[in-house]
């Protein structure tokens, strides 16, 4: 499939009176291996151009399709219900649980992480046996919502963490929140080292506490994807400076345990694919690598020198510049590389992959390739974060600059816009939008939750989803 951007949103009401046109390839079926959602049988399929043009809003928040509807959840600043504190700046990566067995029917309950860096504006609030380390102002906060989404509670799940900027669910209903930081105890008044994996229980936070999970390795963590047969967690690292990150495979002592059971160590291994060292400079969707190699990390705590300085032998071992999302899909890992630039020393030029990988095969195949040229003001560039819709296809947050936006992608390829943010953070002269991250479907598909970055928003988008 190839199409340019304006073949594919030529539908939608999203572009302006000028296009440059941006290429999207690659075999997007392939995308949806054993994910595939059942729709309800009197609802017709998704068009061409999504759910329908966006309608602006008049509150001037967000932008969306005729017939959807937000409530905002969660603001920045506002009070905590749990009277601990203010609402953390910089809402991020996010997952949805359903309520708990043999409690209320309906409920859904958030993990939301903050991404709060020395400098931010509102800290997680530091509460006693939920506080790894005192001076960092990132962490988690935990809403329950009733079957209206409504909020119920709004508390503190874990804090004292730093740079919490993505992460993952487990299969028993747990959060993996990550670290995207290798600061060490001394740097930036921090008196623990970071760069950790941490879990929180969405339903009783102290039942995980503030404890890393060391042997899942300390770098710039981005987002995780736990193979639900195996228990092997896959780990993507948003390195900032070359040499880039790597793509991790954890081999837990204790797979499929259940909470707390990654205390209990495990193997951490590195992605080879023999002969590239770079994964940018492979830009044939289609491209399939056979049997790939995991190498043993040296250090996984990075004592002395981060993991991807560390010495692993003569084959050396494979970067990527921005990897970001992650999720498992019917037999295969897909991550997501936003962006490649050779001006920050990648060796070759992308505005965003998709990668899949089969374990069963040991195949790594080059699913989707955004670029090279864009209208910022346009849904499509820098894929970020990434979640399984209701249609059966995918919601992508964006992560550029310009315009910001959710996009989704249909199961044909069509690349839509399904929201647009209206929260100008610029100038008039200067404008920019808060990105969006956090992309998640309420257990029972039928609510969108995500948030805006800045100022720190968490929405609820509910609509005929379900088409």
């Amino acid at each position: 499939m190839s199409a340019t951007r304006r073949q594919l949103l030529g539908r939608t009401g999203a572009l302006g009176a000028t296009i440059a046109s941006i290429a999207f390839t690659g075999s997007v079926s392939e995308l949806f291996a054993g994910t595939a959602t059942a729709a309800e049988p009197d609802s017709p399929p998704l068009g061409r151009d999504g759910y329908g043009p966006l309608v602006p809003d008049p509150d001037g928040l967000l932008d969306l399709p005729e017939g959807f509807r937000y409530r905002v959840l969660s603001r920045e600043g506002d009070e905590l219900r749990s009277g601990e504190g203010k609402v953390p700046s910089h809402c991020d990566g996010m997952a949805a649980f359903p309520g708990r067995a043999g409690g209320h029917r309906g409920r859904t309950h958030l993990v939301r992480n903050h991404e709060n860096r020395p400098d931010a504006a509102i800290r997680v609030p530091a509460v006693n046996g939920l506080t790894y380390d005192p001076m960092g102002l990132g962490g988690c906060t935990a809403l329950e919502l009733d079957s209206g989404n409504h909020v119920l509670s709004e508390r503190v799940a874990i804090a004292g963490t730093a740079v919490n900027c993505a992460g993952g669910p487990t299969p028993w209903h747990t959060w993996l929140t990550c670290e995207e930081t290798e600061d060490r105890a001394g740097t930036n008044g921090y008196t623990k080292d970071h760069g950790f994996i941490f879990e929180v229980d969405p339903y009783d936070p102290r039942r995980t506490g503030a404890v890393p999970l060391t042997a899942m390795g300390r770098f710039q963590h981005e987002a995780i994807a736990v193979d639900p047969r195996s228990g092997v967690v896959y780990e993507t690292e948003d390195a900032f400076e070359k040499p880039f990150g790597l793509f991790y495979r954890f081999r837990p002592e204790k797979p499929l345990g259940g909470i707390g059971s990654l205390r209990a160590g495990g193997r951490l291994q590195a992605l080879r694919v023999p002969g590239v060292p770079d994964l940018s400079t492979i830009q044939e969707p289609g491209t399939a690598f056979d049997r790939v190699e995991w190498v043993d990390v040296p250090d996984p705590l990075a004592r002395q020198t981060p993991i991807r300085f560390q010495d692993f032998g003569p084959g050396g071992i494979t970067h990527a510049q921005k990897l970001e999302g992650c999720y498992w899909g019917g037999t295969s890992v897909y991550f997501v590389s936003s962006f490649a630039k050779s001006a920050d020393g990648s060796a070759a030029d992308h505005f965003g992959q998709i990668w899949r990988y089969d374990p069963d095969r040991r195949r790594l195949t080059l699913v989707i390739v955004f670029g090279p040229e864009t209208d910022v003001q346009l849904p499509g560039e820098s894929p970020d974060n990434i979640t399984l819709a209701p249609s059966g296809g995918l919601m992508v947050c964006e992560d550029g600059n310009g315009a910001q936006h959710v996009f989704g992608v249909t199961r044909r390829g069509e690349v839509y816009a399904m929201a647009r943010g209206r929260q100008n953070i610029g100038t008039p002269e200067e404008p920019e939008w808060g990105e969006f991250a956090g992309v998640t479907f309420a257990p029972d598909r039928r609510t969108m939750y995500v948030n805006c970055y800045t100022p720190g928003t968490t929405f609820a988008v509910t609509g005929l989803w379900r088409r």
